[in-house]
């Protein structure tokens, strides 16, 4: 089984929500197709503005939806493309291998039902002065549990990505899915779970772009608030 992603754009007539509702009725097509063993889908909608603050964008424009399936064979996926035409203004594709270092275990979601509070997807290119090796020795090897110490998330899953599967794929390294409560969306002691400590606060924030900083170029990362459904879960 192979882990595929795909970044939607919506076409410019349509607004979020309907982007959300057009493509969560593809869910049942979707899910005839044998080969979908597991379908997660994310939308930038009406329900996350309050997180519009937390945008960040080094490549216009921003993605509008993500979705995640896990299929027997990346390249046999002729009939999930198929299915977004009609729906997305244009989509692109990579395969990507998926670790989870927090696991939800709180906030259980219910499929097809919108998961607890915010889902923040960042896409990530490694820095020119790391190798491949070195960039996931920090990223993965020391990185992950100062995020996960630093912030309020509930769920991290972590996504590099083997190779693009459509031609002009943008050039990224890594895909990140990170949960965090709905008080997140708007408040930074929420997000930074400072527990209104000023001081933690700043501690926290400080450390989380301290080790940001380490590999990571803030000039080639593109972070979107989103809603998340979990349309189909991946079978133990």
């Amino acid at each position: 089984m192979e882990k595929i992603i795909l970044p939607l754009w919506k076409p410019d007539a349509v607004d979020g929500d309907d982007f959300r509702e057009q493509l969560l009725a593809l869910g049942e097509p979707l899910l005839a197709d044998d080969s979908v063993r597991g379908l997660r889908l994310a939308v930038a909608d009406g329900a996350v503005a309050a997180a519009g603050h937390r945008r960040m964008c080094s490549n216009e424009p921003l993605p509008d939806g993500l979705l995640s399936a896990w299929v027997d064979q990346a390249r046999e996926r002729a009939a999930l493309e198929a299915a977004l035409a009609p729906v997305v203004d244009h989509f692109e594709c990579y395969l990507v291998t998926e670790a989870e270092p927090l696991v939800n275990r709180t906030h259980l979601a219910v499929p097809g039902q919108r998961g607890y509070g915010m889902c923040q997807v960042v896409f990530l290119e490694r820095p020119p002065r790391l190798t491949e090796q070195e960039w996931l020795e920090i990223w993965q090897g020391s990185h992950t549990r100062v995020a996960i110490d630093t912030q309020s998330t509930f769920g991290y899953r972590q996504n590099v990505i083997v190779r693009p599967l459509t031609q002009g794929a943008r050039p990224y390294a890594a895909m990140i899915e990170e949960h965090f409560p709905p008080e997140a969306m708007a408040s930074d002691d929420a997000f930074y779970a400072a527990g209104g400590d000023a001081g933690l606060l700043q501690d926290n924030m400080q450390a989380m772009m301290d080790s940001c900083a380490r590999f990571i170029d803030f000039d080639k990362i593109d972070v979107i608030p989103m809603s998340d459904y979990l349309i189909r879960p991946v079978a133990p």
